[in-house]
């Protein structure tokens, strides 16, 4: 039996342990987890060092430095996060009634844990705390595959979300981290139908396309964060810069970060030398369409086929378009399903932009960045789904759940 094997094993065995546990305990043992975090803040930065050293060494991108690093701030929020998750309902358990048969069959839909979660990541160490409370909370075991980048960050984490477990007399295996990142070892994991559940992988397009490429277990992708501003002819200006820059420049290299500006043709003379300036003001390194070109004094002229590309830095694609269809058209052509949005004040054009769009998440009037489980009320989320199935956005509490069907009957017998 392989390791990968052992280790699905008692992670199954450890989801049937909490699959029963009250409410109550489980946030009891989360409070215990966050206070942990914060007690291990030494060892745990000492371990990312150990990373980020690494990294450095193998010259990693600066995007996945950033994902990578963590300090104390991050460290703190990480365990806000988990204090936040305990103010959630819990969704384990919860009924819905569906209704009575006319033959007397009482119908109803009970939630109940995935199982067992897998998460396949690279360099985001905080994945490690966020995905373990959450899963945690909704009633499954997870087993964390982190990459070599964050290895040791993961580990100790991990090691510290165990300490609290065992404190309440739990399985530590409900939150167990594969000890190295060798690629057997991934191949082994995603060889486990019948004990885990489902994968989620969260990282590059390399990465999620491996991993629906060769799992035999179900998998929810994570995928790639090219998210655009459409600036609709109806926007107000101000609030068009604002949201542009903050979706670009506060924080580049996440998923929710823009990677597109659409602009309507009939606004673009008025417009366009305001983005020109304030994106030159950040050192915004700009791919432009041929009408947009010269509108900057320094940019790349981009094909058609060019745009798409999620930059995950200071760098962006402008297009401009003649028309709303024109801008669908585009964002149909070059999104990823992650993040959309449009800058209007004409509701009637607001509400068709989100109508039409197919995206996990569609905005008016607000910057991506707030395409976040957290911004959005669910407390830490494991990831940002752009499959359908199970769940599409933000993955939070009840996103881990399935629902059964408890039936209720008084003898009765099909005829």
């Amino acid at each position: 039996m392989n390791l990968m094997t052992t280790m699905s094993q008692q992670a199954s065995q450890a989801a049937r342990v909490l699959a029963n546990l009250d409410t109550e305990t489980k946030n009891n043992v989360l409070l215990v987890m966050a206070a942990e975090l914060r007690k291990g803040l030494s060892a745990i930065l000492e371990a990312n060092k150990l990373d980020m050293d690494g990294a450095k060494q193998d010259n990693v991108a600066s995007a996945m430095l950033d994902r990578l690093l963590l300090n104390e701030e991050r460290i703190e929020l990480m365990a806000k996060g988990i204090e936040d998750i305990v103010k959630l309902d819990d969704p384990v358990g919860t009924i819905r009634d569906i209704g009575e048969q006319p033959n007397g069959l009482k119908i109803s839909k009970m939630r109940m844990p995935l199982g067992v979660v897998c998460m396949i990541y690279e360099a985001r160490p905080n994945v490690t705390a966020d995905a373990g409370a959450l899963c945690f909370k909704s009633g499954n075991a997870i087993i964390l595959r982190g990459g070599k980048e964050a290895i040791h960050s993961s580990k100790a984490i991990a090691t510290i979300l165990q300490k609290a477990l065992a404190s309440f007399g739990l399985p530590e295996a409900l939150i167990s981290v594969v000890p190295n990142a060798d690629r057997q070892l991934l191949m082994d994991l995603m060889d486990q139908r019948g004990l885990i559940d489902v994968i989620i992988p969260r990282g590059g397009e390399g990465l999620i396309n491996f991993v629906t490429d060769n799992s035999k277990v179900p998998v929810i992708q994570h995928f790639k964060g090219v998210c655009h501003l459409y600036v609709d002819k109806d926007a107000d200006f101000d609030k068009a810069i604002n949201i542009l820059l903050n979706g670009k420049t506060q924080r580049t290299g996440v998923c929710n970060a823009l990677e597109g500006l659409v602009v309507h043709q009939k606004i673009a003379n008025d417009f366009m030398p305001l983005v020109a300036k304030r994106l030159a003001e950040h050192d915004v390194t700009i791919n432009a369409c041929a009408t947009s070109l010269p509108f900057f004094k320094q940019a790349n002229l981009l094909a058609d086929d060019g745009f798409g590309q999620e930059y995950l830095d200071l760098e962006i694609a402008i297009k401009v378009v003649d028309s709303m269809d024109k801008a669908l058209d585009h964002i149909h052509q070059n999104g990823s399903h992650h993040t959309e949005v449009i800058c209007t004040e004409n509701a009637e054009r607001a509400q068709r932009f989100q109508r039409s769009v197919d995206a996990s998440v569609v905005m008016v009037n607000a910057s991506s960045r707030f395409s976040d489980g957290s911004q959005l009320g669910l407390g830490a989320e494991i990831g940002i789904a752009t499959t359908k199935l199970h769940a599409y956005g933000p993955m939070g509490l009840e996103a881990l759940t399935a629902e059964k069907f408890l039936v209720s009957g008084n003898g009765h017998v099909r005829g």
